[in-house]
């Protein structure tokens, strides 16, 4: 039997950013994926972790008064802290650092491979740089002459000479790899548009800073005057973390012999579906298996979130109100699997109260008021299988849609209760009212069964109530008015 080895990676947040509601979505969405995965008998290694190197991070370590390395170990401690609000599945998940002594080793032996197959130089340059984005930008990328991504932040001019990586003797290579994977890139309309990005062209990129203007990075073997470009170095943690260049153990077993996935935000589309499939061409090293694409969360009507236009919802704030399953509950049912979504108070509030506290919160409550009183004993376990329809949507990480078929299976179980009335029919015909009531916990149960990967915690209680035949002391989800 062959072995069923599942990878899956977040990207990796600049140690220094607080926590926003794209983090929440990328990490509730990845570990949905990755709790599936589990479910369905894999061994899942799931990683993430903090980018811990580049000018942002050396500028603010300054503003505190730390080292850069005092800087990003306190944050580092806060990031893994912080993100536990999310439910993420901690028996599965690794934590990477771009600072760790494994990952710097794996950078510069990675750098040494692109090098000795021809795909590195060096070359006099000038380039326009913003620090936010920690990236080269071209005249097309601004709007304004500003980065629409951090408008008000002034471009820095990178006059210098520096290494380069040849980009742009793999958009042949490229090409000919989406041809021969054509579901590499999930959803559909994010790989034709990276398809036609390679296709105009690439463009040879810088891969390092001279240690004197940016001293915040790993060297670069041979030249100690130069540290990486921090995306260089970032993004080889996918492979450091499962101990790449050893070909042995992890990497073998989750990258060579698993199924390599990385999540990311749209703006991560160029860099993980061709800027890093080229460094891993470059260095001999396999290609990822494939890369889901999440859109942005905005304000409503599609704004940008923006504490200055007062439109931002912090996840904490939601996570301490509401509880991480409720976070999880909407980031999976009300946010697009693909595409931009809204996501503002009112609308997380109105959700909450129509499908959770009304919806699966209520439906539990008269089902298992029925089964304690009438069935008095635990219901005998019955097949809670997850429908085909709900596994097929998962497979194509379209997990909007296969919570849709969660809440398509409430509705319907709402309706078998207010048409069949089995809390009338026990008191005439005991037999058949005992029998509808069971069927009903089967159902429930099947529902619960479908919850495990995306509100974990609510699947327990239920699952529990059902095996202990009680209903719950308090409602799983209190109505917020």
């Amino acid at each position: 039997m062959p072995e069923k080895n599942f990878y899956l990676t977040t990207t990796l947040p600049y140690v220094n950013a607080d926590l926003h509601m794209g983090h929440a979505l990328e990490f509730v969405r990845a570990d949905i994926i990755a709790r599936y995965k589990k479910l369905e008998g894999y061994d899942v290694f799931f990683n993430t972790g903090t980018d811990e190197h580049g000018m942002k991070i050396y500028e603010k370590a300054q503003e505190k008064g730390m080292t850069p390395q005092e800087f990003v170990d306190a944050s580092f401690a806060r990031f893994t802290e912080s993100v536990k609000i999310f439910g993420l599945d901690e028996s599965i998940l690794h934590f990477a650092r771009t600072t760790s002594p494994k990952h710097e080793a794996a950078a510069q032996e990675f750098w040494k491979r692109c090098d000795q197959n021809g795909y590195i130089y060096k070359k006099n340059y000038q380039a326009k740089y913003c620090v936010g984005c920690e990236e080269v930008k071209t005249d097309s990328d601004l709007v304004d002459g500003e980065c629409p991504i951090h408008p008000g932040r002034a471009l820095e001019i990178i006059e210098e000479e520096n290494y380069f990586f040849k980009y742009s003797a793999f958009t042949e290579k490229l090409t000919e790899f989406y041809a021969q994977n054509p579901s590499f890139v999930v959803p559909d309309f994010r790989y034709n548009e990276i398809k036609a990005f390679v296709a105009r062209g690439l463009e040879d990129f810088s891969i390092s800073r001279l240690k004197t203007k940016m001293p915040w990075g790993i060297p670069v073997p041979g030249d100690e005057n130069h540290v990486m470009y921090v995306w260089f170095d970032a993004l080889t943690n996918y492979i450091s973390t499962l101990g790449w260049p050893n070909a042995e153990g992890d990497f073998e077993k989750y990258w060579k012999n698993g199924t390599p996935t990385q999540y990311c935000g749209k703006d991560n589309l160029r860099f993980q579906s061709a800027m890093w499939q080229a460094m891993l061409m470059a260095a001999g090293v396999e290609n990822s298996h494939q890369i889901i694409i999440n859109g942005f969360i905005t304000a409503d009507g599609g704004l940008k979130m923006s504490k200055t236009l007062g439109n931002v919802v912090d996840p904490t704030e939601i996570v301490n109100e509401y509880g991480t399953d409720a976070l999880r509950f909407f980031l999976a049912k009300e946010v697009s699997s693909f595409e931009d979504s809204p996501f503002t108070a009112d609308r997380f509030k109105a959700a909450y109260n129509a499908h959770l506290a009304n919806g699966i919160g209520n439906l539990t409550s008269r089902i298992l008021t029925l089964s304690e009183k009438y069935l008095f004993s635990p219901l005998v376990s019955v097949s809670s299988s997850m429908p085909q329809a709900f596994i097929d949507e998962l497979d194509s990480f379209d997990i909007q849609k296969a919570t849709a078929i969660i809440w398509d299976k409430v509705q319907e179980l709402d309706q078998i209760i207010q048409a069949t009335e089995p809390f009338k029919v026990i008191k005439v015909d005991e037999v058949k009212g005992k029998e509808m009531i069971a069927d009903l916990v089967g159902k429930l149960q099947t529902i619960a069964s479908m919850l495990v990967p995306i509100m974990p915690d609510t699947a327990a209680k239920i699952l529990n109530q059902i095996g202990s035949n009680k209903k719950p002391e308090v409602p799983l989800f209190l109505r917020k008015d």
